[in-house]
C-alpha cells in the first residue's frame, strides 16, 4: 500500500515576532521588579515617620524626597537654611552684647589702652583683651603688681554679672626660660593664667565660667627676632567668648567720643 503523501507547511516568516514579543514580557517584568525595590511607599514612610517623632515628643519631619528627573532615587530631606531670620536677630543682638562688654572694658582700662599696653579687639569667637606681661608681671615672675591688680579687678567688675564664659590665655617669648619655679615658658605661661584666673575668682565671678590656658611661646603676634616683637609676644589674653559664634573678622575697637 502506497504512503500517503503529505504536504509540507510553508515557512512562516513572523515567527520572530513571538521571540521578539516573550523578550520585551521579561524585559517589561524586570523593570517593574527593579521599580518595586527601589521605591517607597511615602505614605507609609509619612505614617511611620511621624507616628515614631510624636511618641518622642518631636515635630512630624517631611517624606523623603525623589531626585528630580531620577525616579526610584531615595535622597534625604532638603537642608534648611544655615540662617533663618530669627538666627540672624539673636547674633545681631549677641554681637551688641559683647561691643557693649568690650566698651566697658575699654573705658576702665583707658590710659592703658591710650598708652597701647592694652588692645580690645572683637571677632568670630567673641572680645579678645589683649594685656601685655608688662603691665602685669616683673620678668619671669608670675606674680601680680597692686597696680596691675587693680587694672584686673576692674575688668572682673564689668564681667562679674555677665553670663559668658572667660578663657584666659598666658603668651610669652620665645627667649628660653629654666629657673626652679618655671622649667619652661610652658609653666611660666600657664601659671600667669592661672593667677589671673585666681584673682577673677576672688573679685566675685563664677569660677565655672573661666578656664586657664598656657601657650608658652606658640602663638606669637610679633616676630620674636625684635625687641619690640618679643615684647608684644609677652602677653596675657582675657577672652570673653560669644554664645552665638559667628562669622567674622577681628576688628580693632576704637575709644568711644567722649569716652
Amino acid at each position: 500500500m502506497a504512503r500517503k503523501k503529505y504536504e509540507e507547511e510553508p515557512d512562516n516568516h513572523d515567527r520572530w515576532m513571538v521571540s521578539y514579543a516573550d523578550f520585551i514580557t521579561l524585559l517589561f517584568a524586570f523593570f517593574v521588579v527593579m521599580y518595586a525595590l527601589s521605591s517607597i511607599n511615602e505614605g507609609k514612610y509619612r505614617v511611620l515617620s511621624n507616628s515614631l517623632l510624636n511618641a518622642f515628643g518631636h515635630q512630624p519631619i517631611a517624606p523623603l524626597i525623589k531626585g528630580e528627573g531620577q525616579p526610584g532615587i531615595r535622597m534625604l530631606p532638603r537642608p534648611l537654611p544655615l540662617h533663618r531670620p530669627h538666627d540672624s536677630e539673636a547674633l545681631r543682638r549677641e554681637r551688641e552684647r559683647l561691643t557693649g562688654i568690650a566698651r566697658d572694658i575699654m573705658k576702665v582700662l583707658a590710659p592703658l589702652v591710650d598708652q597701647g599696653k592694652v588692645r580690645v579687639t572683637q571677632g568670630a569667637l567673641g572680645v579678645n583683651v589683649e594685656i601685655n606681661a608688662s603691665v602685669l608681671f616683673a620678668p619671669g615672675d608670675a606674680t601680680l603688681s597692686a597696680d596691675s591688680s587693680e587694672a584686673l579687678r576692674a575688668v572682673a567688675a564689668v564681667l562679674k554679672n555677665d553670663d559668658h564664659a572667660i578663657r584666659i590665655e598666658g603668651h610669652t617669648d620665645s627667649v628660653p626660660i629654666h629657673t626652679a619655679q618655671f622649667p619652661s615658658n610652658w609653666e611660666l605661661s600657664a601659671m600667669r593664667a592661672g593667677t589671673v584666673v585666681r584673682l577673677f575668682v576672688e573679685s566675685g565671678i563664677a569660677d565655672k565660667r573661666l578656664t586657664a590656658v598656657g601657650h608658652g611661646a606658640t602663638r606669637p603676634v610679633a616676630s620674636n627676632d625684635t625687641r619690640e616683637g618679643r615684647q608684644r609676644n609677652r602677653r596675657v589674653s582675657v577672652m570673653i567668648l560669644s554664645n552665638l559664634p559667628q562669622n567674622a573678622t577681628e576688628v580693632p575697637l576704637q575709644p568711644a567720643a567722649g569716652g
